[in-house]
């Protein structure tokens, strides 16, 4: 696993940092996840219910680092 780049982003905070860094995580697990399944190490269900479940644990890292927009108005995870 490589280094987490750093977070250029303007509106710099800790919790922004902590987010980047899991996105980034999250990225690179999806990459492997993707690369054994299609070496035939995993099924396409097996890769899907491990990408849904990190997708889980990124949904929640966002809502415990981030606010999060109310319902309809439009955020994106």
């Amino acid at each position: 696993m490589e280094a987490h780049g750093s977070y250029r982003g303007d509106d710099w905070s800790p919790q922004r940092l902590v987010f980047h860094q899991n996105l980034e995580s999250f990225a690179e697990r999806v990459g492997l996840i993707v690369g054994l399944q299609s070496n035939g190490k995993l099924s396409q269900e097996q890769a899907y219910a491990q990408i849904r479940k990190l997708w889980k644990g990124l949904k929640a890292s966002k809502g415990a680092l981030l606010e999060l927009p109310g319902p309809g108005e439009g955020g994106i995870l």
